[in-house]
């Protein structure tokens, strides 16, 4: 037998910050020590932080991150330990992300990405170049650390270490997702340890994807995979969301979590690479490809990672893989491979995404205008969730959230939270900012569900702040507008809604800034959005109104996932108000309201938020203008409608997409968890000014209604029997809608 142990972590690291990303990476390494690992793999550019995006242009960023390896090296950290270590590399006039590789206080070899992840969030071709060599050649360390380490030149480029007893390669993050991936042609040369340094974003229903990509690359071919992740905030939008894990021969043995509030995670596994070997013996066809397979370079390292038999030692086990739909306290301590479901991923991403942007920002707090309706109460349930989650940790022993708790809090003399809604009354203001147009039922609604949570709650009337400024506007004009229902124009009525938003918008940064003070607190509180992706899809928002905020947890979650979050929240996070929250009817109450009249948002905006969901998917992710969404649409919804209809929706749609696509380049930052977001300033590079007419898309598609149209008129005119020798004879074949087809329609 050969015993291998090894171990990968989940680090937060923080963008730019060297102290505290070298910190977490000695911890983890001496946690690693502690356990008897022999290999240690950290995060994709773990030193830096992996979201310094712009900062890696700059030279300090890479001569800092030199200045931290040469730390580590010239301690004792690597001694009998073979640690990968993520930094940026400049190698002549190219600039590289790469792993480093060392081992008893030497760089053993720099691997620098082959493959870069260059859409969706990411950007890395903007500052990295990809290596596209199959060789290794000779680097020259940097002066200010060849001196000390006694290194001239290291190995660099596509290759693996050759130990005595196994072989081992780096595959950096985006490497396993493509059509060839290294780790392929790896095996075949005899690798058996892969190391995988990631910087995987969260974002709903994203895991499985991840661990199937884990199992696959060892199921067929052998080998240990062994994964490492960022976890939490590093200064942006993204929550890169850990379960860095170890799998043999396509079983995971070992996962870390997804959600934590930990720095340093270290997750450890023993393996038998003799089943490795045994594995790939039995495959006649890997033999008989890896027989004449080309040659990758190899670095020879005269050292053993491998233990002998030791019947004292024990081997990690497969791992039983489920879904966790439990309450918060169970799943912190599951032990099993951990589906979430999208419910909890919703109340567990944001919430460790909001912890780590308040402890590091400086803030004192949150400020969340809550009115009651279904999307400022899930941002409400998820602060909630945070102050649970930080209270457990601190039960848990965790002394950096403890430590951190108890600074934010303003607690004194030791002291420390001890009860999630005694924390929330500390950190945590809501202000229902009614107006004439409120409803009592909404009203109500905020002040339980504050109640629930432990907010410090504020009930604020906005109608004399209104009414100033429609005098100071009949001052200058001699006219005052009025709503719809009173008999006023469509803009009268959009203006007086505006006013109300953005009122609400000045107050709650009012509030935000000068409650603290009327408190004797020091610091500030940072003003929480609460507008979803389909809203901002849609434009169905006012410019600079309280969506204008600091930050926004649920930016990126679609109407239809929020309420689900709420239904799920109402029992699992004790908040049972949400219940009567997510069955209220979604309305903006910025109109009056009258006996025969009641404003709803679905009304106004001319479509569902689950058309707007899929409007959103196909614009989006599957790259659809108006034409091909139309086609598409067709088949998905022509059974229940007519494709004239479809027509209009799709027009609909784009015509307020375009007309409000403005909105979404001063969109709160927002946590990122919906591949449709229509963010501007990170995710969605589109312009802002269009022509909201689309004439030559919309032409063509009233060309194909017709089209259609006529098909259908010429079927209706034959007879039964001509009907069915058409379709038989392969003519036309339209089918009428509504039949069985679930392609009807077109």
């Amino acid at each position: 037998m050969r015993l291998l142990k090894v171990a990968t972590c989940n680090l937060n690291q923080w963008a730019m910050d060297f102290d505290c990303n070298l910190n977490n990476i000695k911890e983890s390494i001496t946690r690693a020590k502690q356990w008897g690992a022999v290999i240690r793999l950290g995060p994709e550019l773990e030193i830096t932080g992996y979201g310094c995006e712009d900062h890696f242009l700059e030279l300090d960023t890479v001569a800092h991150a030199w200045e931290c390896l040469k730390d580590i090296l010239l301690g004792d950290w690597t001694d009998g330990i073979l640690c990968s270590f993520g930094m940026p590399v400049i190698r002549g006039s190219e600039r590289y992300n790469c792993q480093v590789l060392c081992l008893n206080k030497k760089i053993i070899m720099i691997r620098p990405k082959m493959w870069l992840a260059n859409d969706s969030n990411y950007r890395e071709l903007r500052w990295f170049t990809a290596w596209k060599h199959k060789e290794l050649v000779d680097f020259q360390l940097p002066s200010e650390i060849s001196p000390v380490l006694l290194q001239q030149t290291v190995p660099f480029g596509y290759g693996y270490i050759q130990f005595l007893d196994t072989a081992v390669a780096a595959e950096v993050c985006e490497e396993l997702y493509t059509p060839i991936p290294p780790h392929a042609e790896l095996a075949l040369n005899g690798v058996e340890v892969f190391l995988n340094a990631s910087g995987s974003h969260h974002q709903l229903r994203k895991l499985d994807l991840r661990l199937r990509s884990f199992i696959g690359a060892t199921h067929g071919r052998g080998g240990v995979y062994i994964y490492s992740n960022h976890q939490g905030c590093d200064g942006g939008r993204l929550y890169y969301d850990g379960c860095s894990c170890v799998v043999l021969n396509g079983d995971v043995v070992a996962q870390g979590s997804q959600f934590s509030l930990k720095d340093v995670e270290v997750v450890v596994a023993q393996i038998d690479l003799d089943a490795v070997a045994s594995l790939r013996g039995s495959i006649s066809c890997f033999q008989e490809q890896a027989s004449c397979n080309p040659k990758v370079p190899s670095v020879a390292t005269p050292y053993k990672l491998c233990q002998p038999f030791n019947l004292r030692m024990s081997l990690s086990s497969p791992v039983e893989v489920r879904s966790c739909q439990v309450s918060i306290c169970i799943v912190i301590f599951h032990l099993h491979i951990r589906y979430h479901s999208p419910e909890e991923e919703i109340a567990f991403g944001p919430a460790c995404w909001m912890w780590d942007y308040l402890r590091r920002s400086g803030a004192s707090g949150f400020l969340l205008p809550l009115s009651g309706g279904a999307d400022s109460s899930s941002v409400a349930a998820i602060v909630g969730c945070m102050c649970q989650l930080v209270v457990k940790d601190i039960q848990n022993g965790d002394e950096q959230v403890k430590a951190d708790a108890a600074r934010i809090g303003h607690y004194t003399d030791g002291q420390f939270p001890t009860d999630s809604k005694e924390f929330s009354k500390r950190i945590f203001y809501t202000v229902f900012m009614g107006s004439e147009n409120s409803s009592d039922a909404t009203r109500k609604r905020a002040k339980v569900l504050a109640d629930d949570i432990g907010s410090w709650h504020l009930d604020v009337s906005i109608d004399g702040v209104v009414s100033s400024l429609l005098s100071l506007f009949q001052t200058l004009t001699g006219k005052r507008p009025r709503y719809k229902v009173d008999g006023g124009s469509n803009i009268e009525n959009l203006g007086l809604q505006n006013i109300q938003a953005r009122i609400r918008m000045v107050l709650a940064f009012m509030l935000a800034s000068l409650l603290p003070w009327v408190h004797n607190k020091t610091g500030f509180y940072l003003v929480l959005g609460s507008s979803n992706v389909d809203e901002g899809l849609r434009g169905y928002l006012t410019k600079y109104d309280c969506s204008s905020a600091d930050i926004n947890p649920i930016g990126s979650i679609s109407k239809q996932d929020i309420r689900r979050f709420l239904r799920w929240a109402a029992t699992h996070l004790g908040y049972a108000s949400l219940a009567e929250i997510e069955a209220a009817p979604p309305t903006a109450e910025l109109e009056p309201i009258r006996s025969n009249y009641s404003q709803l948002d679905e009304v106004d905006m001319g479509m569902t938020y689950e058309e707007l969901s899929v409007y959103g998917r196909l614009r989006k992710i599957f790259r659809c203008g108006p034409v091909s969404m139309f086609k598409n649409l067709c088949y998905k919804w022509g059974a229940s409608l007519t494709p004239s209809e479809i027509g209009d929706k799709v027009k609909h749609f784009f015509k307020y997409y375009s007309i409000n696509r403005h909105k979404m380049t001063v969109l709160t930052p927002s946590y990122h968890a919906e591949s449709y977001s229509p963010e501007d300033n990170r995710f969605d590079l589109r312009q802002f000014l269009y022509n909201a007419r689309w004439p030559y898309q919309f032409r063509k598609i009233d060309e194909l209604v017709s089209e259609v149209d006529g098909e259908k008129l010429a079927l209706a005119k034959l007879s039964d029997e001509e009907k069915l020798g058409v379709t038989a004879d392969g003519g036309m074949g339209v089918v009428a809608a509504g039949s069985d087809d679930p392609n009807a329609g077109l």
